[in-house]
């Protein structure tokens, strides 16, 4: 009898320890520093968004009862209102209407100057992104996905393809707006040159190499890098077809064509699920998941705040980006704008519960004695603590900040991984 509960009780486990044991498989050993990198991406989102909704509007302002309606998009609840008035910095209320302070109008200018500047760039880096695909073409659509992570103006559909006719067209077989697609009418072989290589012509023309970022305790890792190595170089601009599927060559191919796509990158990171969207155009492995975490050493996986994201681990010293494009800095300034604000409110509230227990004769703590004498600890990262404790009483929780279809995501990913287990 025993034997037989004992038996019922290892049945009823494995679905629970299968799930625990893929999702475990799904991430690798974390970096603190990376991870902080990562974080810092996390209101700025949300608020660059209301910031790109505001400035669609007439006069660059919005009725508080549209964008409270707006929130829905973002995936927000609570009230607009108790959001914006979080970051005084940024957004100014007045009259049921809010607009940007003077100081955003004066950072989005910048923006723009940035960009009118920045165009040979972006027109480099698109034409790199169709040369690394099969047809040398690619659906808008999906573009739009990795535009952000580019830093394509979101008008560069229609101010900046058509200007380069000797370059790119737009194609639209069947007339629907899904199929739209741009394609490269001109091979450019000097776009046709990856960072790796571009690297090592700089460093003399020696043999194309990856860099690997791993400490020297890593040793099983460092051994499979170097084995790695040992195979030539292959052009991610290369036509792929000749390789043998599953071949070191072939691998060899795909990761440099990741380490391409993330070098053309403003944060040299992108989310696994939308580069997955590209497989079939960039002639990438099904299980894309195992090619990246096999590699430790060049990529770093994670699944901060529960959006699976792959990050260029050269591309950091630490948590800071190595080379920083113009338009990361700008976007920057954005951020140091939104935590003056932040900090600014947060001192309000704080100096409102303390005035809260004075009243009611409650003892005052250190903390509390601290802030009223005007003392206050720093922190290294873009949202305090405190906003966090605002946001649960309010209703908004992390994962509403994520997009709904990345959240979705998870649970695909791990199943990927059951037939991996499976192997």
């Amino acid at each position: 009898m025993l034997l037989h509960q004992t038996i019922l009780r290892a049945q009823s486990k494995p679905k629970c320890f299968i799930l625990k044991k893929h999702y475990c498989l799904w991430s690798m050993k974390k970096d603190p520093e990376l991870e902080s990198a990562l974080s810092r991406n996390r209101r700025w989102i949300i608020n660059n968004q209301i910031k790109n909704i505001i400035l669609r509007y007439p006069n660059n302002e919005i009725p508080i009862e549209t964008l409270q309606k707006k929130f829905k998009t973002l995936d927000l609840q609570g009230k607009a209102l108790n959001w914006i008035s979080k970051y005084p910095s940024c957004f100014d209320y007045h009259q049921r209407h809010v607009r940007l302070t003077k100081r955003m109008i004066e950072l989005v200018n910048e923006e723009q100057s940035i960009k009118d500047s920045l165009e040979p760039v972006f027109v480099k880096r698109l034409a790199k992104i169709l040369m690394l695909s099969i047809n040398n073409s690619l659906n808008v659509l999906k573009i739009n996905e990795i535009k952000n992570s580019l830093g394509f103006p979101d008008d560069y559909l229609i101010r900046i393809v058509p200007k380069y006719p000797d370059l790119f067209r737009i194609v639209n077989e069947s007339g629907r707006r899904s199929s739209m697609a741009i394609e490269l009418i001109h091979w450019n072989p000097n776009f046709a040159v990856s960072e790796v290589e571009a690297l090592s012509l700089k460093n003399g023309g020696k043999e194309p190499n990856f860099s690997c970022c791993l400490p020297s305790s890593w040793v099983k890792s460092l051994e499979k890098f170097r084995d790695f190595e040992s195979v030539p170089y292959v052009s991610p601009y290369s036509d792929p077809r000749g390789l043998v599927e599953g071949s070191k060559e072939m691998e060899k191919r795909n990761v440099g064509l990741v380490h391409e796509l993330l070098s053309l990158t403003l944060w040299k990171k992108i989310s696994i699920m939308k580069l997955g969207h590209f497989k079939r155009e960039f002639f990438l492995p099904d299980k894309l998941n195992v090619l990246l975490l096999k590699h430790p050493g060049i990529f770093y996986v994670s699944n901060k705040y529960r959006i699976y994201t792959v990050l260029l681990r050269e591309g950091y010293v630490g948590s800071q980006l190595v080379d920083k494009d113009p338009l990361v800095v700008v976007k920057e300034k954005f951020g140091e704008i939104m935590q003056e604000g932040l900090h600014e409110y947060n001192q309000r509230r704080r100096l409102v519960n303390i005035e809260k227990k004075r009243s009611k004769g409650l003892p005052l703590t250190r903390v509390d004695e601290d802030h009223m004498n005007g003392r206050r600890r720093r922190r290294n990262k873009e949202v305090s603590d405190e906003d966090d404790e605002v946001d649960r009483e309010k209703g908004n929780k992390l994962g509403g900040l994520l997009d709904p279809e990345e959240r979705k995501s998870v649970t695909s990913v791990l199943s990927w991984f059951k037939v991996v287990g499976s192997d």
